[in-house]
């Protein structure tokens, strides 16, 4: 789902490396990100705009990068796509490996810089780029790579900048800039994401807005009912259109 990656020239040094190289943290990213009954109903969403997004996946080839333990892969995999996954992180990708070969599918796995794609122009049908935005480096160099080496659409998500996260993202920087040990996410401009995509000859086709609530608030009550019920609620009053996060935006060249 997510994976490190630095720049070019940027270092190890990085924090985004440090984190996702550590064995810890790659076996326990499932687990952090998916456990529980608003963990599964996050993956199963993503699943499900991932399949309406890349439409019909039977044979598509597939770039997912970041790919973290795989779960987009695996999706997409057993959806038919023909799925190539890359990341920074050794450590991810041997998780991602074997979470793939129980899934049934063979892996198809390199380490790779998501600012510096070792793939030819329009090589794959399509590029998706999950939970990663918010840790690299250049993110917008990172969005030049996946418009050239995608033939037909790209697929991103980040959080919001107009959203509870940049709340939990300004503490998190703070708290790395004070040398704690943790992921110093950033928020984007959902405006900056577009106008990325169009200065490489996309234009943005599908906008999805999850929550107006923090997900972590939504793990810490840990009831599905009660999700659904508010964030309804908070949708019909607009609240979504106008705070939601984090924003899934699909590009179409």
């Amino acid at each position: 789902m997510t994976g490190p990656s630095g720049g070019p020239g940027s270092g190890r040094s990085h924090y985004s490396y440090a984190h996702y190289a550590d064995r810890d943290v790659a076996e326990g990213f499932d687990a952090l990100r998916f456990s529980g009954p608003i963990g599964r109903y996050l993956l199963e969403s993503q699943e499900r705009l991932l399949t309406e997004a890349l439409a019909p996946l039977d044979g598509r080839r597939v770039l997912d990068v970041g790919t973290g333990t795989g779960r987009a892969a695996i999706g997409l995999g057993v959806a038919g796509a023909h799925v190539v996954g890359l990341d920074a992180s050794a450590e991810m990708l041997r998780v991602a490996g074997e979470r793939l070969m129980r899934a049934g599918l063979a892996p198809l796995l390199a380490i790779a810089d998501a600012h510096d794609l070792p793939l030819a122009d329009r090589s794959a049908d399509a590029v998706v780029c999950l939970r990663l935005l918010m840790h690299v480096v250049d993110w917008q160099k990172c969005v030049s790579e996946f418009c050239r080496v995608a033939r037909w659409r790209v697929v991103v998500d980040f959080p919001a900048l107009g959203s509870a996260a940049a709340l939990e993202s300004g503490a998190r920087r703070l708290a790395h800039a004070l040398g704690r040990k943790t992921e110093a996410y950033r928020v984007i401009a959902e405006r900056d994401v577009e106008a990325a995509f169009r200065a490489h000859g996309y234009r943005v086709v599908m906008v999805r807005r999850q929550f107006v609530l923090p997900i972590a608030f939504h793990k810490a009550v840990g009831s599905l009912p009660f999700t659904r019920t508010v964030e309804r609620a908070l949708e019909a009053a607009g609240l979504l259109r106008l705070f939601g996060s984090p924003v899934t935006m699909v590009a179409e060249r």
